[in-house]
């Protein structure tokens, strides 16, 4: 007994040292200047997970997370818009009280349940895959104001439409984020918004059907986020884990190839210790160029005030944006863009984001000394069939901006209350002091530094997306 046990330990000797020197061998063969490479370009592409990751962790997993709203498969609701001390998400709006859903799919599909919602109110469910493109909307721009159960199946699930259920929606991974916008009219309208997220409802399709639920899937070892990752070679750990989740389109293949020789998406999680000092090193400078190749594509195309409709939608979308309109032979620019600058973002038919990162002389914001407006002329405001909103962002932290008033944002739904000049035109002060009490109401407080703003249009009409309508500048009052 003690012979066999003592050969069954002298193999599996062998075969941890035959697998030890076959892993030095393989990880011998990447020169540091490929590393590099791979890195950046497996950056790039992985970027947009790693901040979805960011969200699925602090928002369904780590219970401890200030920014937790619950379990996999839960819907949370806040009949309340979004303030300063939200910190989850870069760019947030503050005009619709949000719900928010994590969902997993790999033991069953998912039903959404759509309530009824009054003529006049926008709404919008936005149905997000794992790598971030916006796959499907339920929504007053979509599919209009009217009740609905909308299947959401993961990949490769086939059969026939259930009896109830309005549509079938198919999404390519089996993890799928929501974000659910209700308008909001004015403080007193939170009764009725909070009444329109009760209607709402993701639930298992046996729940819908009232069958027998299938087993649970197996658990997850998520790894711990820790914040700054995702601008460092640390961001490759989430990008691993997030890869072992989804299934490879085909015409990535040989992309997940290229990425497996610095140990991504491969069965064993990713370790960054099995690689040379100095290849660790090319790819860290691999993640900063491509970092840096990312800024220096936002500096390019900051002037157009339709990036945002260009950035943002499904991965079919993506690929003719890409090429249509940047030229490029693969989309995966556009969306790190799109994460970046205002991750969940919508798509052009849903909403536009004419985002002011300059002022007309083309000098970065900062109202630490200097002041703004904009002037809206007559019947030049943003066209749109539901609402316009600009926001003010603090250009460090990308987050609401603390002020006296707790006021955020200016829109559409404020006309009633603005300063109207006598020739029809409204202007908008943006600067960190207040314009006086008699222009009060068209102040949008900024941060005593740099800003950005984003002008956001909710169901942008035809003018606005083909460019007929342009938001007017961000003036420097002199």
């Amino acid at each position: 007994m003690r012979q066999k046990k003592n050969g069954l330990l002298q193999i599996a000797v062998v075969i941890l040292l035959l697998t030890g020197f076959l892993s030095n061998a393989w990880t011998q063969k990447l020169t540091p200047e490929e590393a590099k490479q791979i890195a950046k370009e497996a950056y790039i592409y992985g970027f947009p997970m790693v901040v979805n990751y960011k969200t699925m962790y602090m928002y369904a997993v780590d219970e401890n997370s200030p920014e937790y709203k619950g379990p996999f498969n839960y819907l949370a609701c806040v009949a309340r818009v979004y303030t300063p001390q939200d910190k989850a998400i870069v760019t947030p709006n503050s005009d619709t009280p949000y719900c928010m859903f994590w969902g997993d799919m790999r033991s069953e599909p998912l039903v959404l349940t759509i309530p009824e919602i009054e003529e006049g109110r926008f709404y919008e469910v936005q149905l997000i895959d794992l790598f971030t493109h916006n796959f499907n909307y339920v929504s007053t721009v979509a599919t209009g104001n009217v009740p609905g159960n909308y299947l959401i199946t993961g990949p490769g699930l086939k059969g026939e439409k259930p009896e109830g259920i309005t549509e079938v929606i198919p999404c390519e991974t089996q993890f799928l984020f929501s974000v659910v916008r209700t308008q909001l009219f004015n403080p007193d309208d939170l009764k009725k918004v909070k009444a329109i997220q009760d209607g709402y409802r993701f639930e298992p399709l046996s729940a819908f059907l009232k069958t027998e639920a299938p087993g649970p899937a197996p658990a997850l070892d998520f790894p711990e986020w820790k914040e700054g990752d995702q601008f460092t070679i640390g961001a490759f750990k989430y990008i691993d884990f997030m890869l072992n989740l989804v299934k490879t389109p085909a015409e990535e293949k040989e992309l997940m190839k290229r990425f497996s020789k610095i140990g991504l998406g491969m069965d064993d999680s990713f370790d960054i210790n099995k690689f040379s000092m100095e290849v660790q090193e090319a790819m860290a400078e691999g993640v900063k160029e491509g970092f840096a190749e990312l800024e220096a594509f936002i500096k390019k195309n900051t002037a157009d005030p339709l990036a945002s409709a260009k950035i943002f939608g499904t991965r079919e979308f993506l690929k003719e944006s890409a090429k249509k309109n940047y030229g490029l032979k693969d989309f995966y620019m556009l969306r790190i863009t799109a994460a970046h600058t205002g991750l969940y973002g919508n798509s052009g038919a849903e909403a536009i984001y004419p985002t002011y990162f300059v002022d007309n002389e083309g000098r970065k914001l900062d109202a630490s000394g200097n002041s703004y407006k904009i002037v809206f002329e007559a019947d030049q405001l943003p066209p749109v069939s539901a609402f316009w909103s600009p926001t003010m962002y603090d250009g460090k932290t990308q987050l609401l901006v603390e002020n006296s008033l707790d006021r955020y944002l200016l829109n559409s739904t404020m006309m009633d209350q603005f300063v109207i000049e006598k020739d029809g035109s409204l202007t908008l002060y943006i600067q960190k002091d207040s314009p006086g009490k008699k222009l009060e109401s068209n102040w949008l407080p900024a941060p005593d530094g740099p800003f950005y703003l984003v002008l956001r249009l909710y169901g942008p009409k035809e003018a606005a997306l083909m460019g007929e309508w342009v938001n007017p500048p961000l003036v420097k009052v002199q």
